[in-house]
């Protein structure tokens, strides 16, 4: 059997590990992609770290991935052979639970997660269910491709889905692998868009990326800034940080929402009565299914966004996801295959 390389997990807190696996076939309804990009994403620490119920070892990680079909299986509709696809963090779905019987296969009971549920792109081929795949243009390259099947999905579906309307105030809370993609995202959605993060040496990537405005939450009160301007229609939080979180919601205008994205344990604090007084909501958002995720790549196509990338070779995997989770990295980091 023809062998493959592929960088695994073999238990919960384990090192990841460069191995020799066979390349695998598609069986009925999914497809063989060979890879040749995938992003490292901080979710990836579910599967490093065990912290997702559920996880069967060993587990290939990794839900950004970009290729190339090179096999199908039966019942794959028109999904051919040479066909370049990406696959995110909806990896497929039950079709039997609640809300994929209402059609809203992203809160699935069962997900199918891509490196979580089943093996993911840190290899040089995956097997994925044709639920999962989006279309991907010529315009793009495979490394531009894969960070836009989770960080640039999730936040070009939450701003879209937000309420916000062109012309509307958009806060994006934090500039780092999410926010540099909001703020270009919110900037080309026509939103008057404004930048939020911590140094005065951050103001002019902002305005690079498209900001209008640009706050530094260590020399001024951001709830205050963010009122100066007339308020934010949507606050988007792409921190990791309860306190940040809690300082920007002051600055919501009346029927304001802040929506979060980025992922934290600790409690957020809130004052209730300017809430009830002034119509403030505060929710989250999930990234979205395959036609999502082609709709963010077919824009960020169309307008010119790209993410910041460094890329690593899939046997230095290790090296890379560390350099990602020490925040050592700017934006994103991805894999490449050399296929």
């Amino acid at each position: 059997m023809a062998k493959m390389r592929a960088v695994q997990v073999s238990g919960p807190n384990k090192p990841l590990e460069l191995v020799e696996r066979e390349i695998p076939s598609p069986k009925r309804g999914s497809v063989r992609v060979k890879v040749q990009a995938c992003g490292i994403c901080h979710s990836d620490s579910f599967t490093k770290e065990g912290t997702f119920p559920g996880i069967q070892y060993p587990r290939v990680p990794g839900h950004e991935i970009a290729g190339v079909i090179d096999a199908v299986g039966e019942a794959v509709g028109n999904w051919k052979v040479g066909q370049r696809v990406g696959i995110g963090w909806h990896g497929g779905h039950c079709t039997i639970c609640d809300s994929c019987r209402r059609g809203d296969f992203v809160t699935c009971s069962n997900p199918q997660i891509p490196g979580v549920t089943y093996d993911g792109g840190y290899a040089e081929y995956v097997i994925a269910p044709i639920e999962a795949l989006a279309h991907v243009p010529d315009e793009l390259s495979p490394v531009e491709v894969g960070p836009l099947m989770c960080a640039g999905i999730t936040t070009f579906n939450a701003l879209r889905n937000s309420g916000a309307v062109a012309g509307d105030t958009v806060a994006i809370l934090g500039i780092g692998g999410l926010g540099h993609l909001a703020v270009q995202f919110a900037a080309k959605m026509g939103f008057r868009t404004i930048a939020i993060a911590r140094g005065r040496d951050k103001g002019p990537l902002a305005q690079k990326l498209g900001a209008h405005h640009y706050i530094d939450s260590e020399s001024a009160k951001v709830s205050e800034e963010l009122q100066k301007l007339g308020g934010a229609k949507v606050i988007l939080s792409t921190v990791t940080s309860n306190k940040a979180v809690s300082d920007v919601i002051d600055g919501l205008s009346i029927d304001g929402k802040l929506l979060v994205i980025g992922a934290f344990g600790e409690p957020v604090s809130i004052s209730v009565l300017p809430l009830i007084l002034k119509r403030r909501t505060i929710a989250g958002w999930p990234s979205g299914t395959s036609i999502d995720s082609e709709d963010t790549i077919s824009f960020s196509a169309l307008t010119g966004i790209r993410s910041m990338n460094e890329t690593f070779p899939l046997e230095k995997a290790a090296e890379a996801y560390d350099r990602m989770m020490s925040g050592k990295a700017r934006f994103r980091v991805v894999l490449v295959t050399g296929q």
